[in-house]
Order: structure tokens, then sequence, then C-alpha cells
């Protein structure tokens, strides 16, 4: 009941009939995978990029899964009679890239559009309102938000998610009752935390795009709590000697992280794939939590090092300097 409850709140929050809550966020992608492969429909139209483990995943075609890779300009030419799904993430993982959610719905067609809303959350976007018909999310990141449970859950039609349970069931990937507890509670203060975070992030981007030690900063449109910055020196630096911020994978909870994606949540990606989804060997992906900004800067700051061997102002790439 616990978990039922947990999934009755998601439904409501991203639009849909159904939710269905798993173990994991992998073991969520899994499930679906499961399905649409189950009725024939193994071939997966994907763009990137995605979290790491979903581009492997994919990639590696564990479950007889065929991805084709493709531009979203490219996703109705790729799509074939036995394609069963189109995936994406907006904003993606690590890079903040964003897409027209809109417009890539029109693409698939009759084929279902799988939207990975983990950095978004329901609080910024809502997938459905522009034509998805899965919303996926690493409940683990901002639905729990304090870095103690781990889980996934897909936002669906009802339909659809008879079909995850009968696999969930088959396969074991269930969510124990008491994460059921903890994403409840993560999701009563979800909007609080995620405006919070957000408007020091924004903060944060504005104050890198115009450090002379950061070649490039990403930062979404949308906004959020998520912030990309591409160092002009050695990002395993910046990790080494940051103090406040919390070297670690993971994301979204109230304590602020930072990796280096080309070495941690995307290494199991091809290198030259990885760079041509942007995901270059200088790119830090920060998590800001709920600590103070002025610390939080003084934090990157010091770990930035001393000025010198720059090239200037930043560039930036989709940044949304706060009012």
């Amino acid at each position: 009941p616990t978990v039922g409850r947990f999934e009755t709140a998601l439904a409501r929050l991203e639009g849909t009939e159904s939710a269905v809550a798993f173990a994991s966020g992998m073991a969520a992608l899994t499930a679906v995978l499961l399905v649409r492969g189950g009725a024939g429909l193994r071939h997966v139209v994907a763009v990137r990029p995605l979290y790491g483990c979903s581009d492997h995943l994919l990639t590696a075609g564990a479950l007889g899964t065929e991805v084709t890779w493709v531009d979203p300009a490219g996703i109705a030419d790729a799509i074939r009679p036995d394609t069963g799904l189109v995936m994406v993430e907006s904003p993606a993982n690590p890079t903040l890239a964003e897409l027209d959610l809109r417009a890539v719905a029109h693409s698939c067609g009759p084929v279902p559009l799988l939207a990975d809303n983990t950095f978004a959350t329901p609080v910024l976007q809502r997938p459905v309102e522009h034509g998805a018909r899965l919303v996926l999310h690493s409940a683990t990141k901002f639905l729990g938000g304090h870095g103690d449970v781990m889980g996934g859950v897909v936002a669906c039609d009802e339909a659809f998610a008879r079909q995850l349970r009968q696999v969930r069931f088959a396969t074991g990937g269930v969510l124990h009752p008491l994460a059921g507890y903890l994403l409840l509670r993560g999701l009563a203060t979800l909007p609080v935390r995620v405006r919070a975070a957000s408007a020091a992030a924004a903060e944060l981007a504005a104050r890198l795009s115009r450090d002379p030690r950061v070649a490039r900063v990403h930062y979404p449109r949308i906004g959020g709590a998520m912030v990309a910055f591409e160092t002009v020196g050695d990002p395993h630096e910046v990790i080494r000697t940051v103090r406040l911020v919390t070297p670690a994978v993971s994301l979204g909870s109230v304590d602020s992280l930072i990796q280096h994606p080309a070495s941690i949540s995307h290494r199991i990606v091809d290198a030259s794939d990885r760079r041509s989804a942007g995901v270059s060997d200088k790119l830090l992906r920060l998590s800001v939590g709920l600590e103070d900004v002025e610390d939080l800067w003084a934090d990157l700051d010091q770990a930035l090092g001393e000025p010198g061997g720059g090239t200037g102002r930043a560039t930036t790439a989709r940044l949304r300097v706060p009012e």
C-alpha cells in the first residue's frame, strides 16, 4: 500500500493515469524494454546523450534490443515497422542539452516516446503535456531528494502500467515498502527543494560563465539544480580539492555533489560516442543542493585554483541568468 501511494502521487504530478515503481531507475527502463520486446518491437530509436547506463543497456543489446542513434531531426526517418520505442532525455545527462519534446513526439508518430524526466522533475516539466507517452524517473535522485533511497518509476497510461506490473512481478524488480515511504516523504518537499536548488544553481552558473578558469557552462533554459561546466585546467584537480561539495555519483540530493562524467557515469560509453554527444574530458557535472550559495561559490572558487592559463570569459550554452 505504501508503494501504491507513491505511485498514485507521482502519476498525479506527471499528469498520467498510472505509475509503476521499481527498485531502481534501470529496473524501470529494463521493464519498459521487456514489454516492448515481448510484443516483437525490439528496435529503439534514441537520442544521445542519455544517462551512461541507459546508453550502455541499449547499445549492448542485452535484452535483445537493437538501437539506432540519431539526432532529433532524424527520428522519423529512423523508425521501422519493428520500432517499439523512441527514447530521449531532456535536460540530458550530463550535458543538460534540451530537446523540443513536442516536436520529437510529433516525429514519433504512433511509436511511444519515452522521456527521461529525472533532471527536470514534474516541478519544471511534464513531458506528457508535450506528447510523451511514457515518463521515466530515477527516483533515487530528486524524487527521494535526500541521498538515502534507491528507486525508479514509469508514469504512463493504465494499459501500459498493467504490462509493466507483470514484468515487475516476473523479474523481481520491486520497490521495498520502506523505500516507498522515503519517496513519499521526498515528494512532500519536492517543489520547495527543486526551486531553492534551482535558484542557487542559476546563480552559480552565471558566476561560472564569467570566470576565466571555466571554458564553457551548460545550464538549461527551464532552470533546474544541475550545472555542467568545462574547466580550462584539470577537472580532476577540482574534484580533488572541493571541501563543501561532495565528489560522488548520483545527484538530486539536499547535498551538493560533483563528478567527472567521462570517468564515472559515462565511462562505459564508447569514447568517440561520448565526445560526439558533447561529453568532453573537461566536463564536470554539479548537482546543487541546499547549502548557502555563497558557501558553495567559495568552495568552487578555491577548487578552481589561481587564475591563469585561461582564454577569457567562458562560452555559455543555454545559460539563463536569473533576473
